[in-house]
């Protein structure tokens, strides 16, 4: 049988402008768009309606699984939590973050715990329990020595649909400045000078050991079964110029000006946290992201580590006369969905699936997450 709703009296943030209008959903997907005024369906009092968020990257699950280090909580129970948080953001498509490749940063995971992790998402989604759709982002640290054993337990795994080449040693990409590698690792794990001494050692021989193969045998190994690829931290022209020619797509957390233009003219889409946007910069003392949105080259927002920024900060961005609240929405939902080739979402258009958010926004106030919709049926 047949299943129809009507949102009425909704600003509508369409791809390129804001209507005020009515939106019909049938079966799921968006059946009709309608600009004016209507007095059939439920009244949306004029609060936006957007198109369901689609988030690439976050680390959030991890974080409810181990939520103290050496203690794991149980798999299902933390996996609903995640979610209960993902979709109250307004996030109806998550690319969970899983660690590959062992990096002795003070986490104990053990090998195959990731691969359990994802068996979990998918049985989870099976029973009904997730209100979000959960697919998979594998972050792959190259300086791993037993990075592509444990990128091996995900051979034939659908739900991935990114992958990341990630090297977090000193004194380069995300970490130029070993004051802010001090802070990260030193100061908030608490080692002796001696023991970050050994440390640092330790990760920069792995990672001139490690890195540049393991690089070259992930990005041949997702070129040749279709994976997106995204590049991390790349600081210069030389680091750019080896993603594009990797095949990557996505432009993970460049932390310079110069690398995210590079990036940008090479097609490349320029992701930043949304947490840089609300804070007003980063966290490790590099480019601001709002300083990219200014020169015009960052495409994509990501939660990251704070689910609910990826909804505070495109609204925080539209404060810019230079940009657009479309513009700036666009930034969580289009580009990211197809960046990683998920086409059928992301946009409020006829045919696309119903996944849509209520939000209500006045002047300069934090955004309100009203209520979220997945193919059409509520979810928060």
């Amino acid at each position: 049988m047949s299943s129809e709703t009507v949102f009425r009296n909704a600003n509508i943030i369409l791809e390129t402008e804001i209507i005020q209008g009515s939106v019909q959903i049938r079966d799921g997907l968006i059946a009709d768009i309608t600009q004016g005024s209507s007095t059939i369906g439920d009244d949306f009092e004029g609060d936006y309606l957007l198109p369901g968020l689609v988030e690439l990257h976050t680390d959030h699950l991890e974080g409810h699984y181990s939520p103290r280090p050496g203690q794991r909580w149980n798999v299902t129970a933390a996996i609903q939590s995640h979610d209960a948080q993902i979709s109250a953001a307004g996030i109806t498509t998550v690319l969970d973050c899983l660690r590959i490749g062992t990096n002795n940063e003070g986490h104990d995971f053990e090998e195959d715990e990731m691969r359990k992790m994802a068996d979990a998402l998918k049985k989870a989604g099976q029973e009904g329990r997730l209100r979000a759709e959960h697919l998979l982002h594998l972050r792959c640290e190259v300086s791993a020595s037993d990075v592509m054993e444990q990128f091996a337990q995900f051979d034939g795994v659908p739900e991935i649909r990114l992958v990341s080449l990630m090297d977090h040693a000193p004194g380069q990409r995300q970490f130029q400045s070993m004051e802010q590698y001090t802070l990260y690792y030193k100061t908030m794990k608490g080692l002796s000078d001696e023991a970050f001494d050994i440390f640092v050692k330790n990760r920069i021989a792995r990672s001139e050991r490690y890195s540049d193969p393991h690089r070259k045998m992930l990005a041949n190994i997702c070129n040749e079964r279709g994976i997106p690829m995204a590049s991390h931290d790349d600081a210069s022209l030389d680091h750019v110029a080896e993603s594009v020619g990797f095949g990557v797509r996505l432009a993970e957390f460049p932390t310079s000006l110069e690398a995210a233009k590079a990036s940008n003219t090479a097609g490349l889409s320029v992701l930043m946290g949304a947490p840089n946007v609300v804070r007003g910069g980063s966290h490790s003392g590099n480019i601001a992201a709002a300083d990219l949105a200014k020169a015009g080259v960052l495409d994509v927002l990501s939660s990251d580590y704070v689910p609910f920024s990826i909804m505070h900060a495109p609204f925080m961005l539209a404060d810019d006369p230079d940009m657009s609240l479309p513009e700036a929405i666009a930034m969580v939902t289009a580009t990211p969905a197809k960046a990683v080739g998920l086409d059928d979402r992301g946009r409020i258009a006829a045919g696309l699936r119903a996944d849509l958010v209520r939000v209500r926004h006045r002047n300069d106030d934090v955004p309100l997450v009203r209520s979220v919709w997945r193919q059409g049926q509520r979810v928060s």
